[in-house]
């Protein structure tokens, strides 16, 4: 079957790509095991292609943009930075990643012992839509830096993205099969599973599961980046003014679908007034339009499914006593916007107080204390990230701690950087992505002891 991309702002048909056949997709996963034997052999030359890879980037970053803004729907100026950020991953990578590999020296019995970290081989790469650049590079620039290969599934939305990130690997003259992108729908994800060496993926937890339901039964690695429902504290003693502007940044960031965006807002009932009127004044001063404009904010959501999702959290909400503190409804005739929200009154029983709200509106839960935030904050099935506003470092430590997530900040939105490890727990994956410890996900860690005689003296395995 044909898959078939749409213009979210304008609901034109962009183009429809066939579907990989299973033949062809164990073709790739051939021709990927083969270059990985080359591949892996000379770091050096992985870091000088690398490098090159990012000037590229860098060079088509307003074609690459335009296409991620025509397929999702990402403010332009936020596709540009998205492209930007890539180039730096990559960078990060091919600076960094000899050190973060380097053997490791360890004192035992033996007249020599350490540790080796070799790749893998093929690795899979099943991505989502939001982030298509981003969120397939974040994951490919550590693993290629570790000697492996790529095949990327990209989401059906997003396919273009996909197909241009592989003509940017090409132009960049790295050798055919280190990184390939397979047009294939969902229904091939279990194939490509099956021909790989291990998988990545990022998406919901619901899919999640059964990726690694069909790893785990390969026996095979696998790394899942899941959903999120990030909390937003406000503490009672945070500067109000950085709470809110940074709750319109960290709640509307590519119109609200990201997966480390704050999404549970609870603050604490003295400064709560003052908080939700700056929040609805920033909120209220975002430009929802064509997301080609440089001055747009918001663009529309990825498809109706997703629109309609929204628009059923916020009836559900205001049914059951939600206030409309700002937005609430559909913007235009064409296209998939919806204005960005603040909902009051929020209450546990309400569907978007407990599910991933992917979309541009901020439910907010007044709470009489920190520890009434820190108890809601935790009674989700998710725990990927999370934001803390306060201007006492030692509670927000405290509070920190106190969290049930893989990623906190303190006065600051979350966000993805390579310098340090991201994902999450429970119903939000596990695993990590970026740091020395998302290179480490996909290598074989190797223990190599050298002995002049055998021991003997042992008695346990």
């Amino acid at each position: 079957m044909a898959i078939k991309t749409i213009n979210p702002a304008t609901e034109e048909v962009l183009a429809e790509y066939e579907n990989i056949t299973k033949e062809e997709l164990e073709k790739k996963t051939k021709r990927a095991q083969t270059t990985f034997l080359d591949w892996k052999k000379d770091i050096k030359k992985r870091s000088d292609f690398i490098h090159i890879f990012a000037d590229v980037l860098r060079k088509n970053k307003q074609q690459l943009a335009l296409v991620a803004t025509k397929e999702m729907g990402k403010a332009i100026k936020e596709s540009l930075s998205e492209v930007e950020k890539c180039a730096w991953v990559m960078e990060f990578y091919a600076d960094n990643g000899a050190t973060f590999l380097h053997d490791e020296s360890i004192n035992t019995d033996a007249r020599k012992s350490f540790i080796a970290f070799e790749p893998l081989g093929v690795i899979g790469s099943i991505m989502p839509w939001n982030f298509p650049y981003w969120q397939a590079l974040r994951f490919a620039a550590p693993s290629l830096m570790a000697g492996n290969v790529v095949v990327l599934k990209p989401a059906s939305a997003t396919m273009q993205c996909g197909i241009e990130i592989e003509n940017m690997f090409r132009k960049a003259g790295i050798p055919d099969g280190v990184f390939q992108t397979a047009i294939a729908d969902s229904t091939m994800a279990e194939q490509l599973i099956d021909y790989v060496n291990a998988v990545t993926f990022t998406g919901s937890n619901v899919a999640g599961s059964k990726v690694a339901q069909r790893a785990t039964s390969k026996v095979k690695k696998c790394v899942l980046e899941l959903g999120g429902s990030d909390p937003f504290i406000v503490c009672s003693d945070a500067d109000v003014e950085k709470a809110a502007s940074g709750a319109v940044k960290g709640r509307f960031i590519n119109c609200g679908q990201s997966c480390i965006a704050s999404k549970r807002f609870f603050v604490t009932k003295n400064l709560a007034k003052e908080f939700v009127e700056k929040f609805v004044q920033k909120t209220e001063k975002l430009v929802v339009g064509d997301p080609t404009l440089e001055s747009t904010d918001i663009g529309p959501l990825v498809n109706s499914a997703g629109l309609e999702k929204i628009e059923d959290l916020v009836k559900d909400a205001v049914d059951k006593g939600a206030q409309i503190l700002a937005g609430g409804k559909r913007v235009g005739s064409k296209g998939y916007f919806f204005s960005p929200t603040i909902l009051g009154n929020v209450s546990p029983k309400m569907r978007i107080a407990q599910e991933e709200a992917f979309g541009p509106v901020a439910p907010v839960t007044v709470v009489q204390d920190e520890a009434e935030a820190i108890r809601l904050a935790n009674e989700s099935q998710y725990g990927l990230g999370g934001s803390i506003w306060t201007q006492d470092l030692d509670k927000a430590d405290k509070i920190s701690r106190m969290i049930e997530s893989g990623i906190i900040t303190v006065n600051n939105v979350v966000v993805s950087d390579p310098r340090i490890p991201f994902g999450g727990v429970k119903q939000s994956g596990f695993g990590r992505e970026l740091s020395r410890y998302g290179m480490l996900e996909f290598v074989n860690i190797k223990s190599v002891r050298f002995y002049d005689q055998l021991v003997v003296s042992h008695h346990v395995e």
